[in-house]
């Protein structure tokens, strides 16, 4: 199976710093981490690789520095890696990043199957992989919990609110998956000293013809018109007395703020 695994560098703080012209994310000078449910889509592909043969290609969108987390893909397993990376894709929405990727992917050429992790820990979004799908007119199932190759297809194990679900989809495909489908793989010393001579192949908006009405901040359909931080909740009130005077001043305390 030839497997693209679309990761996200995400930053590694609780300190988040936003750029108060854009309205975006400030990612220079903060420490970085792969996404944590991406890593549970590459070790997927890792293991479907291992178990039916191929080979595992790994993409992002992000600045130069993102090359750390493809170098951290390779030293896991993965085959080669791609950076997408241009000035003209600075501030995409999900919409223009799920463009992105969908054009740098129709640029690396054949694939059976694209898998990525359920959602990214900055945004929480779960928007960027369904909708690589509808760019490359893909059949896709979401919340992964188990992936299975068949002969033709994949069976698919969904994780759903109160029961799983098994559905069946023909390949190529795109999955995307939760963290409880496994347990990501630690890079081991001979996977880091590949990945550190590894080439990290780079894919500018002009190497994957991307359409500038679809990229970047201007051709984001989202606008983040403001941001602010949420006033603290106030101090709780607590009653004391016996269990039916509590109540009675419960009912009162209700009844002044027309509650009751």
């Amino acid at each position: 199976m030839d497997i693209v695994v679309c990761i996200k560098q995400v930053p590694d703080t609780t300190e988040v710093r936003i750029n108060p012209e854009t309205n975006t994310l400030v990612r220079d000078g903060v420490p970085s981490i792969i996404n944590p449910m991406d890593e549970n889509a590459l070790e997927a592909a890792l293991q479907l690789r291992d178990q039916h043969g191929g080979k595992v290609t790994v993409i992002t969108m992000g600045p130069p520095q993102a090359t750390d987390a493809l170098r951290t893909s390779i030293a896991m397993g993965a085959d080669e890696a791609y950076l997408v990376s241009d000035r003209a894709f600075a501030g995409s929405d999900t919409w223009a990043t799920s463009y992105t990727l969908a054009q740098a992917i129709k640029k690396v050429g054949k694939f059976d199957l694209i898998l990525c992790g359920k959602q990214a820990v900055d945004g929480d979004t779960a928007q960027v992989g369904p909708g690589i799908a509808e760019w490359l007119n893909l059949p896709q199932v979401t919340f992964a919990v188990k992936v299975t190759k068949e002969e033709a297809s994949l069976k698919v194990e969904r994780m759903l609110e109160e029961i799983n679900e098994i559905v069946s989809i023909p390949l190529p495909c795109l999955v995307t998956v939760v963290k409880q489908i496994n347990e990501p793989r630690l890079p081991s010393l001979k996977g880091l000293m590949r990945a550190k001579k590894a080439e990290i192949k780079s894919l500018s908006a002009q190497d994957i013809q991307a359409d500038p009405k679809n990229t970047g901040l201007n051709g984001s359909p989202t606008k983040v018109v403001k941001i602010f931080t949420p006033p603290p909740k106030g101090g709780g009130e607590m009653l004391s007395g016996e269990p039916a005077e509590i109540v009675g001043k419960l009912v009162d305390k209700l009844k002044e703020r027309k509650l009751a």
